[in-house]
């Protein structure tokens, strides 16, 4: 991933550059390799690299062989090699880049080519070969990427795009998220949806599309490993997020799976070039020493976890990364570090949302320490709470039509949370996080699934399956991984069968009392008392939302910043506390228990 930031529809853009360039400057933490700047006739185009596939050629903007079309990306195009493949032979690229591809595409497609692409991505391109100059923006499907758009009264006519608020919020009085799986083109001002699968009308008010597929267990799994594989592809060194939960677990061992395959064909790739170079057959010592020599040269997948000291977490983690054999590296941390980088999270995350705060600050304590090992990529396990309705509040779905629509609602705004965590508090350090369980196969596979073989089974008849293991939570999942293919385990029982935790609750449950208890400290009573004059919209409803609240608007205090916050509750017409922390919806046991 890298940082964009572009305007179009402006006077004299050259007058413009410096300012600009400053402008950039605050998303550098997202692309710390290389700069870009691109001067056009109405607007200008900038980029911050984070480099990690076609690292020696793939600098932005990119630019087509006849300098008419122009292009900054954000994200990975997973397809690239086979859509190159698609193009006539008159098709040229100047670089190994992923994103390249985009380019020849929108030449032959126009802005139908945004369907075509497999990945995570948020890209402005601009075509100067058209009266008035052309430019398409577009979002990935989910909204793994972020991206804004703004307009100032300032200079009426010219729109603004940016991968963070933060180099919007002084030129823009009115700003957005531009909405994933969507693409604006300024030729008509116009912002339309090009994401259109199956399931997407689920949560509709009247006629919603109801999932009735039955479960395929192989086909589940299947399609996730696809997801993972095509992830790995890197130039760089990588590794997995594990929090010892179902969710990263399953990635990390999956990753774990593929990195060894890759590995053993280098191995054997390696032998046969070492056998062709050596006449008449190896002593036994030539052959044990390079054996030796070759197994020292596999790459091994390192995995990272983070928690307070003896957390649910790090334990757990501890024992997933002992069973699949990865480097893995520990790091615990205080309840008063994580309180002292709030103020930095918020920055970076842009939202006073209590939940993303809460999970973010270990992920961004995290990132820090991943970044400086030289990693700069890693895959993570979101997504997989919201497709299979794996937050323990679902126990409450009234019926499995209820519990469908609210996994459609909240895959459609996993932009606003979820991704938006993972995205921005490890690119604050400029590491790019992966999440397989967003890959369009395996969301139109799992979105499609009967929500009755999704819901959580509490009536005793049903409780339990055939091999006496629960149907708990994400039960589907855990069945589909239950025993690989050729026979062995993805995981030890204790793992893939482990209750589903908050993130910010697995990090250690004293974290968030920290939290609280610091707000409370923060907090006066007379002030809290007074929220609703203050904020008369999006009141915060806690003292802990307040203090978040304060940074916020401390860092952001324009109106056009705080209404692109969207706040994660859990379901109210369902019975369920607004805290969203695992525990406070007392599911932890009560969800286990019978009526």
């Amino acid at each position: 991933m890298c940082g964009i930031l572009a305007v179009h529809g402006i006077e004299n853009p050259p007058a413009e550059r410096t300012r600009f360039l400053a402008l950039s400057k605050r998303l550098r933490h997202r692309g710390p390799d290389w700069s870009g700047c691109f001067v056009g006739k109405e607007g200008i185009l900038l980029h911050e690299r984070l480099a990690i596939v076609g690292v020696d050629t793939g600098a932005q903007p990119l630019v087509s062989e006849d300098g008419q079309v122009i292009l900054a990306v954000n994200g990975e195009i997973y397809n690239h090699l086979a859509l190159r493949a698609t193009l006539s032979s008159t098709a040229s690229f100047k670089t190994h880049s992923d994103c390249e591809v985009i380019i020849p595409l929108y030449k032959k497609h126009g802005k139908d080519l945004c369907s075509m692409l497999d990945g995570m991505f948020s890209f402005v391109l601009l075509d100067e070969s058209v009266t008035p100059t052309r430019v398409i923006a577009s979002r990935d499907p989910i909204g793994i990427t972020t991206l804004y758009q703004g307009w100032s009264s300032k200079h009426p006519g010219a729109t603004y795009f940016s991968s963070e608020l933060k180099a919007l919020v002084d030129e823009c009085d009115t700003i957005i998220s531009f909405p994933p799986g969507h693409v604006y083109d300024s030729r008509d001002q116009s912002t339309t949806r090009y994401f259109q699968p199956s399931w997407w009308d689920g949560d509709a008010e009247t006629n919603p599309v109801l999932a009735t597929t039955p479960v395929d267990y192989t086909l589940l799994r299947e399609t996730l490993e696809a997801a993972v594989r095509k992830r790995l592809m890197s130039e760089v060194p990588y590794g997995v997020l594990l929090s010892g939960g179902l969710d990263s677990s399953l990635i990390a061992s999956i990753a774990a799976r593929e990195t060894e395959k890759v590995a053993r064909a280098q191995y054997e790739a390696r032998q046969r070039k070492l056998a062709e170079s050596i006449s008449g057959p190896p002593t036994p010592r030539m052959d044990d020493l390079t054996q030796q020599a070759m197994l020292a040269s596999w790459p091994q997948l390192h995995s990272f976890s983070i928690g307070l000291e003896n957390s649910p977490d790090l334990l757990a983690a501890r024992k997933a990364a002992h069973f699949l054999g990865t480097v893995h590296h520990e790091y615990v941390f205080t309840v008063q570090e994580g309180l002292d980088a709030i103020p930095d999270v918020i920055y970076h995350l842009e939202t006073y949302d209590v939940t993303t705060v809460r999970a973010s600050t270990p992920m961004y304590l995290l990132s820090r320490k991943i970044k400086a090992m030289g990693v700069k990529m890693v895959l993570s396990g979101e997504g997989s709470d919201e497709i299979l309705g794996g937050y323990l509040y679902f126990h409450a779905a009234p019926d499995s039509d209820s519990f469908h629509q609210e996994c459609v609602r909240r895959v459609k705004n996993l932009h606003t949370a979820d991704c938006l965590r993972a995205n921005k508090s490890t690119m604050a350090w400029g590491l790019e996080a992966r999440v397989p369980f967003l890959d369009k196969a395996f969301l139109e596979v799992a979105m499609n699934i009967d929500a009755k073989e999704k819901m959580f089974k509490k009536d005793s008849s049903q409780a339990v399956d055939e091999d006496g293991r629960p149907k708990m939570e994400k039960y589907i999942l855990r069945k589909a991984f239950d025993c690989g293919p050729e026979g062995t385990p993805y995981l030890p029982k204790s793992i893939l069968w482990r209750q589903k935790e908050q993130f910010s609750d697995g990090v250690g449950y004293s974290w968030i009392d920290g939290i609280k208890d610091n707000a409370a400290a923060f907090v006066s009573d007379k002030d809290f008392a007074k929220r609703a004059e203050r904020w008369p919209v999006d009141t915060p409803d806690t003292k802990e939302a307040y203090y978040i609240r304060e940074i916020f608007d401390g860092l952001f205090p324009s109106e056009a910043a705080a209404k692109t916050a969207v706040r994660w509750i859990p379901r109210g017409d369902w019975g369920c506390s607004s805290d969203p922390s695992g525990r406070s919806v007392s599911i932890h046991n009560a969800a286990y228990e019978k009526d």
